[in-house]
């Protein structure tokens, strides 16, 4: 298969940082890419540290993009996302990282993270950060998205 080559990580042992490491990230050849559709990858128990207290902060971290030519393999994403278990970084700054680490990677028509953090001191932040690629009308959908993101929140009832 042509992307056994390619990629390092899967179908290999599992190395996991402790330590912030995108450049565990890895992407593949989109093989549709006449093809406009969504890919949705939601990691319901993402970890990282206050950075101030270092106590742990718990969340969901969801992410969906249209890709490009590329897109992220999800063991890479997974080992990715483990490494900011020891890092600290606020909420906010969490889901903006992730988004820019992987426009780097991927270079996508649009996408979007959403984090959704468990309440510490009563409080829950769920931020939301979204990109449409520049001069396309993924960058007029991420503009509206962003101002209709959360219209109709979910009703929260786990948290």
């Amino acid at each position: 298969m042509r992307d056994r080559d390619e990629l390092k990580r899967l179908g290999r042992e599992t190395e996991y940082s402790s330590e912030y490491a995108p450049e565990v990230l890895e992407s593949f050849e989109n093989r549709h890419p006449g093809n406009d559709y969504f890919v949705k990858l939601n990691c319901p128990e993402f970890t990282t540290l206050c950075p101030i207290t270092g106590q742990p902060d718990f969340g969901t971290i969801t992410i969906s993009y249209i890709p490009g030519d590329r897109l992220v393999e999800s063991k890479s994403l997974k080992l990715y996302l483990f490494s900011f278990r020891n890092n600290g970084d606020f909420h906010e700054d969490v889901v903006n990282i992730i988004m820019k680490d992987l426009i780097k990677l991927m270079d996508p028509k649009y996408i979007e993270v959403w984090g959704k953090f468990m309440p510490r001191g009563g409080i829950s932040i769920d931020p939301y950060a979204n990109y449409g690629k520049k001069g396309t009308v993924w960058e007029e959908m991420a503009v509206k998205r962003l101002a209709e993101h959360d219209m109709y929140p979910e009703k929260i009832d786990n948290r």
